[in-house]
């Protein structure tokens, strides 16, 4: 048998429990944004190949819009030196 203090929560407890399902139900939410949206990304990707673009070269200059402008000439500047000395320039 069961007692009333076993049975009973203490408003603290209570408290926490509400908030931990909180914070999972607004995670759970945000992957099924994250989800939606990675969707509506690969829908766009696969339109551009439908009118001919390069699938690639359009994620290469994604993620290069995303660098900052002093990093990117940075990589830009030590992948053509590489190339020089291999000979591929």
């Amino acid at each position: 048998m069961a007692t009333s203090a076993a049975v009973k929560e203490e408003p603290a407890t209570r408290f926490a429990k509400d908030q931990l399902k909180s914070i999972i139900e607004r995670i759970e939410r945000l992957e099924e944004e994250k989800k939606a949206i990675s969707d509506d990304i690969r829908d766009v990707y696969a339109e551009s190949k439908g009118n001919g673009y390069d699938v690639k070269a359009l994620r290469t200059i994604v993620r290069l819009r995303k660098q900052d402008p002093n990093e990117r000439q940075e990589q830009e500047t030590i992948i053509e030196t590489y190339m020089q000395a291999l000979g591929m320039i």
